[in-house]
């Protein structure tokens, strides 16, 4: 393989900029020319290639976002996107691709290669931590500790006017980033996609905390939560108990911006290299990801299809610690 090229796609997340820095170095070590996608697969339509080298990755480890951009495609969806995008591949040498990214990227990524041959092995970049093989997700961490900040902000404000926040963090489909701030921010509750706790839990839990004298909670929901978002179930708990002062906020996309953590620097690293090595070894189809401290590759089908599952003991960590 003499030439490849690495993208990201779907939504960003601090250490992208690593992983990308560590496929353009790695390809580099070996002899390999590498080109950047611009805006992933709407780029590679249009053939917005970009020619990397280790000068063009300096000074980027720390930063967060994604330098080659993002976008979403709705013409890759189509067979007629594909293969001008395969077009656009022939044309530039493209031999092999890194896609970093999420489900979408990677469910893009198989259909494409089982269509056109070009081989393609994945890294796991997003927040939300929900990709079937590997540990954890680029960018994970940094969204947990700038999320914690803020509910550890909100905390001062709700115990020096004795009120309840409801707290929205991301996380359409998981809990991942829910469950970590629940524990450290020392929330009361958690309301999570995959445990559908209901208002009513909620509100039998605030009354029962009031009872015993607590006149400040923090109530931390993931935006996917099936009984509705913050605004609606601080809305439904405060009609049950008039005499909590309640208040919403909704952290939002400043969980994805920032500089990213040493831990997602480092992990960005060492994703970027293997996905590299994948290439140079055949692989195809597959996503590197970190399990149990090891580098494993798992096929794409995997990842999309299979479930990764919510840690049951770290809710019954929060209901031990909300006491």
């Amino acid at each position: 393989m003499k030439r490849i090229a690495v993208f990201t796609s779907g939504g960003d997340a601090p250490g992208m900029n690593a992983a990308i820095r560590a496929v353009v170095r790695t390809a580099t070590y070996h002899g390999i020319e590498v080109y950047g996608i611009m805006r992933g697969y709407s780029g590679m339509i249009k053939g917005e290639f970009v020619r990397l080298d280790s000068a063009s990755v300096s000074n980027t480890v720390q930063k967060g976002g994604t330098i080659l951009k993002s976008a979403r495609s709705q013409k890759f969806m189509t067979k007629e996107g594909r293969q001008q995008a395969f077009d656009q591949l022939v044309n530039n040498g493209i031999e092999g691709l890194v896609a970093i990214g999420g489900n979408g990227t990677f469910t893009g990524a198989m259909i494409f290669e089982e269509e056109f041959g070009i081989p393609t092995v994945g890294a796991p970049g997003t927040i939300d931590n929900d990709l079937y093989g590997t540990d954890y997700t680029i960018g994970y961490d940094t969204a947990v500790n700038t999320a914690l900040d803020c509910i550890d902000k909100i905390r001062d404000t709700a115990d020096s006017h004795d009120r309840c926040f409801f707290v929205e963090v991301m996380g359409r489909d998981s809990g991942y980033i829910a469950i970590p701030c629940a524990i450290g921010g020392g929330a009361e509750i958690v309301m999570i996609p995959e445990t559908q706790m209901s208002v009513d839990v909620v509100i039998d839990t605030l009354q029962a905390g009031w009872k015993r004298s607590k006149t400040s909670f923090i109530v931390i929901v993931a935006e996917g939560e099936d009984e509705g978002n913050a605004t609606n179930t601080a809305a439904r708990v405060k009609e049950a108990i008039p005499q909590l002062d309640t208040r919403v906020t909704v952290i939002g996309h400043i969980q994805r911006g920032g500089s990213p953590t040493a831990a997602d620097r480092l992990l960005g690293s060492q994703i970027g290299i293997a996905a590299v090595e994948g290439l140079m070894n055949g692989m195809r189809n597959v996503m590197a990801g970190i399990v149990d401290k090891k580098l494993v590759y798992t096929p794409f089908i995997d990842t999309i299809n299979k479930k990764k599952l919510i840690n049951q003991s770290f809710m019954r960590m929060v209901e031990i610690l909300s006491v």
